[in-house]
């Protein structure tokens, strides 16, 4: 299990790589990206300072993401009971929905999901851990109100089977995700006894296990749940009128002549099992799924997760935000280079006896003075100033903003602010109806994400 636990968190290296550096852009480190310079490699904040430059940058992508979450918050709404298929006319399913209502105020799942959401934005992927208070270990502890919790989970800890290729994660055969946490919790899930306690500090102290990590003195454990096969039988008391799943073992234990009252037809049943194992392969605990659903506590989704790929909104404007801060530079650079204010003061106009020193504080008090020799006739002193307008930067620059709105879909309107003063309420509502379209595939994704949670938080309510 260990060995497959592995492959696949290691099948996602890229997709940390990517997931670290859409946040580092995100949250302003963005010139943190490796250069390799004469066999050296070195941050690129590193070589510009070595350059004598200064790396400047506007955080555009982060007003990105803070637009995108303003919408979301303006638009959710708890779903009705219409909306995730419950009869408001049954009083048992009425009580269910009152439930889940309860349920998301204690667990503050409109922040949870709007937290999410930034996640989703960043990676691509989105995952939560919905448990219940049942025989089903868990490490995130235990929720303060209710049976139910529902928590965030990393994509830096997750893992499923690399070999999934639905979009709504149907065909996965194994997912879960990597705990550290400290000793005290781990004897608190997994301890029944004093001994219990004692092999499990054996298994945490051993400098092999891995489990163990100096500075943070937290433990490994690794949750997997995945889909097994089992032989059963489907059995059809006609005595009784019923119809039920049997194991193979158990009804082959049965007497003959009570198995010959049964209807038993034998297939292979798929079954969720959940596993903790240790660092070192130990097992803390394992059984078959708890839940009503008989499946696993996650709900996860990817975007768009095309032959399992991950593209997340804010790596598609990573060039754009580079290029931005590479102008900006460039026109730091160029206003700090050019002459501003430098005076040129012949050396033959300096009267006789005068002192250029005083001349200096006459002229000016704070600006640059050369003093030089003209050829010919003597030259009046002239003011020198170097302009940067004709350089194209700024025109760059104003391209190059406006692309990052055509890349991302977030247009000045999303954004609250006018093109101009002249712009008419009819043209801005226009607007903003078309940055929505342009980002309503990763909204209706992510309603989905939603729906799938709410669900899933149903059953648990009916377990």
């Amino acid at each position: 299990m260990l060995t497959r636990i592995q492959e696949c968190y290691l099948s996602l290296t890229d997709f940390r790589n990517m997931r670290d550096r859409a946040k580092r852009y995100a949250y302003g480190r963005q010139w943190d990206d490796t250069v390799n310079v004469d066999g050296a490699d070195m941050r690129e904040a590193d070589y510009i300072r070595a350059q004598g430059s200064v790396p400047l940058k506007n955080n555009l992508i982060r007003k990105l993401v803070r637009s995108v979450l303003g919408v979301f918050r303006n638009n959710y709404t708890f779903p009705d009971p219409a909306a995730l298929g419950l009869d408001p006319d049954s009083d048992e399913e009425v009580t269910a929905y009152r439930r889940l209502t309860d349920l998301a105020d204690a667990n503050r799942l409109e922040e949870v999901f709007a937290r999410t959401m930034e996640e989703f934005l960043i990676s691509g992927m989105a995952i939560q851990r919905l448990t219940a208070n049942i025989t089903l270990p868990s490490l995130s502890g235990r929720s303060a109100a209710g049976l139910v919790r529902a928590d965030y989970v990393s994509p830096d800890t997750f893992f499923f089977d690399s070999a999934s290729r639905d979009f709504r994660g149907w065909d996965t055969t194994l997912i879960g995700e990597i705990h550290d946490v400290d000793f005290g919790t781990i004897c608190s899930v997994f301890a029944r006894s004093g001994e219990d306690v004692r092999r499990l500090a054996a298994i945490y102290s051993r400098p092999t296990a891995g489990g163990r990590y100096a500075g943070n003195n937290l433990c490994r454990v690794y949750e997997a749940w995945h889909l097994d096969t089992v032989p059963r039988y489907h059995i059809h008391d006609t005595e009784r009128g019923t119809l039920c799943k049997m194991e193979a073992d158990e009804f082959e234990a049965l007497p003959a002549k009570q198995r010959k009252k049964l209807n038993a037809t034998w297939f292979c049943d798929k079954v969720w099992r959940y596993s903790f194992l240790t660092p070192s392969g130990e097992v803390l605990a394992e059984g078959d799924s708890p839940f009503r659903d008989s499946g696993h506590p996650y709900v996860w989704r990817a975007y768009p997760f095309i032959d399992g790929e991950i593209h997340s909104f804010v790596d598609d404007v990573i060039d754009q935000q580079r290029f931005t801060n590479r102008l900006i530079t460039l026109y730091d650079w160029a206003l700090r280079s050019s002459a501003k204010g430098v005076l040129l003061f012949p050396q033959e106009a300096v009267p006789p006896g005068a002192d250029i020193n005083e001349l200096v504080d006459e002229w000016s008090k704070f600006n640059g003075v050369i003093l030089y020799r003209s050829k010919g006739t003597a030259q009046v002193p002239q003011q020198v100033s170097g302009g940067t307008a004709q350089s194209g930067i700024t025109d760059l620059l104003n391209i190059q903003l406006k692309m990052f709105e055509d890349v991302s879909g977030v247009n000045s309107a999303l954004q609250g602010r006018l093109e101009s003063s002249n712009t008419s309420g009819t043209l801005y509502d226009s607007q903003m109806r078309q940055a929505l379209v342009s980002l309503q595939d990763l909204l209706q994704t992510y309603n989905a994400f939603i729906r799938e949670c709410l669900l899933k938080l149903l059953t648990l309510i009916r377990s």
